[in-house]
């Protein structure tokens, strides 16, 4: 399920806009405290920014600006400024789309999917597995982070071993279950080979600054962290 976070002053239209995305699937949290849009983008980690221009303290360019620093999560520019500069203003700063006030919510929302389609390499419902931001595509076997906007390809093995704690919700999964998804007709995965594996899987897990999200319970197995930044 994706996050889209709505920075709008409006408290009705981001109300109206909140309660139709909702309907469609997705997960939408508004903005409140305008004075720290970085703060709750940052604590909320979504996968789509629905951003006003005209915004109490600092204006909707100057927080794409912010969030240009530590994302390239989509942008999608919502305002009834909507001459030519303004336009070309949004796209300098970072913005992947531009909708004029008033819109229709269905028009919206399709902006909204075909955008989240092209930056997270969505072909169909159920090819992609989502945890905090970390997407796992099932089509390809690769994983990508939008906060870090990369992508890894995995060997066979590696994306079991993520299939598995994903479909787990963030549940610990034993190491004699991780086994036997390992499992292979050709050759029996002993309890070294999972080691091998899941060290390997940890380490290119590293290169794109998820190092802590494959984490242990001592006697029990793995789970999923809640971000890259948990200890283990």
């Amino acid at each position: 399920m994706y996050r889209i976070l709505v920075v709008e002053d409006d408290a009705v239209i981001a109300g109206q806009i909140a309660k139709y995305l909702e309907k469609w699937g997705y997960e939408v949290e508004t903005v409140k405290d305008f004075a720290d849009v970085i703060g709750q983008f940052a604590a909320y980690e979504p996968q789509l920014v629905l951003m006003d221009i005209g915004l109490p303290f600092y204006n909707g360019y100057y927080w794409c600006g912010e969030i240009r620093k530590i994302s390239q999560v989509p942008i999608i520019f919502i305002s009834s400024a909507s001459d030519n500069m303004n336009v070309v203003m949004a796209v300098n700063m970072g913005g992947d789309d531009f909708v004029t006030k008033p819109f229709d919510l269905e028009i919206l929302q399709a902006k909204v999917q075909a955008l989240l389609r092209r930056a997270y390499a969505f072909t169909a419902p159920g090819t992609v597995l989502e945890y905090h931001g970390v997407l796992l595509n099932m089509t390809d076997m690769s994983l990508s982070y939008h906060k870090t906007n990369c992508r890894i390809e995995l060997t066979k093995n590696e994306f079991r071993i993520l299939q598995t704690l994903f479909e787990a919700a963030g549940g610990v999964v034993s190491r004699d279950i991780l086994m036997k998804k390992l499992w292979d007709d050709e050759c029996f995965v002993d309890d070294n080979t999972l080691t091998v594996n899941m060290n390997r899987l940890r380490r290119k897990l590293a290169e794109i600054g998820l190092s802590q999200l494959i984490q242990t319970r001592k006697g029990a197995g793995y789970f999923l962290g809640e971000s890259s930044n948990h200890s283990s």
